[in-house]
């Protein structure tokens, strides 16, 4: 089945883990199911999942869970996007070809950023990274420019659609640096009519937000979506963020404050979320639904008192997670 690459909300999805460290199937499957259902878009193995803590096998093994729970919630025209990022072109290869071979319909690939100081002197082997891996890969290759996990590496437009214009095979870009600027050169460029067509029609390349605080402005400068963290406790005010986004009537004085509020709210859950990294999400999610909370060391894990009051306790969590529970009602 071809499922299509989409616009719309995407959700980096955790690595549940037990006590020993191993992986939390059910756990996993369960959470897949709770935002893909809500109209959320599943990332496996990414920043969020700690992919960089697991082996091949593990990421394969996550995929193939995440396919199978959607499938029996009925869910099988959900696409799965899948972190396929290493240090190496070499083994960025091996892992998309495994990512598609395990039910994969499109790879993210972080910039690698083990040797920054040599790549950033010569920009050209970094586009040569992505053009190499997207010509190997069997499935569409997004970009993922994050500076904080890549050595400080921050790809400006001019390189990006450099990479997109050569490689064919990619299909967009998860822009976790903020700069909205960057977004609207690179948005205007891709849809422009001179831009050489994909590979693969049914991926075209997307402009993706890696934070959702700042998803009505983007929008207007041309932005496809966001991935963020804050669905996987908020998925369904989250796809009202998005479906106020895609209004008709967005301009209107009432429905742009109405829009700008839930914004607020949306971008200050995400502020406290972020600060709180991984540990904090999954001692959050342990609250709400009683998932581990351990994540693989060296990450440490965040005792209660701390989750309390980063998160759980924290007014934007609480008043967001208070309209989650209205809009579940509704």
């Amino acid at each position: 089945m071809t499922r299509a690459l989409r616009q719309g909300i995407y959700v980096p999805l955790p690595t549940f883990f037990d006590d020993n460290e191993d992986l939390d199937l059910a756990a996993f499957a369960k959470h897949v199911t709770f935002t893909a259902k809500a109209g959320i878009l599943p990332v496996v193995c990414g920043s969020m999942g700690e992919a960089v803590h697991l082996s091949h096998a593990e990421r394969v093994t996550l995929i193939q869970t995440a396919r199978r729970a959607l499938d029996e919630a009925g869910l099988d025209d959900v696409p799965i996007l899948v972190g396929a990022g290493a240090s190496s072109t070499r083994e960025t290869i091996e892992l998309a070809k495994e990512a598609a071979e395990a039910g994969a319909d499109h790879v993210i690939v972080v910039t690698s950023g083990y040797y920054a100081g040599a790549l950033l002197k010569k920009p050209a082997a970094i586009k040569q990274h992505f053009v190499d891996i997207a010509a190997a890969s069997p499935i569409p290759v997004m970009l993922y420019n994050f500076p904080g996990v890549s050595g400080g590496i921050d790809m400006d437009s001019d390189l990006v659609v450099d990479i997109a214009r050569s490689a064919p095979n990619t299909c967009g870009i998860k822009l976790t640096c903020g700069a909205v600027g960057k977004l609207t050169r690179i948005a205007a460029a891709v849809t422009d009519p001179g831009f050489p067509p994909r590979k693969d029609a049914s991926a075209p390349f997307l402009v993706i937000d890696g934070f959702i605080d700042f998803l009505l402005p983007s929008i207007a400068a041309g932005a496809h979506g966001a991935i963020t963290g804050v669905p996987n406790f908020a998925p369904l005010a989250c796809m009202e963020l998005w479906r106020m986004c895609q209004r008709t009537d967005l301009h209107s004085p009432e429905v742009m404050r109405e829009a700008q509020a839930l914004q607020a709210l949306i971008s200050r859950a995400d502020w406290a979320a972020s600060t709180a990294n991984i540990p904090g999400m999954k001692r959050l999610l342990h609250h709400l639904f009683g998932y581990g909370y351990k994540p693989r060391r060296p990450l440490p894990t965040m005792d209660e008192a701390e989750a309390d009051r980063l998160l759980i306790s924290n007014p934007a969590i609480v008043e967001l997670l208070a309209l989650e529970k209205k809009l579940a009602k509704a």
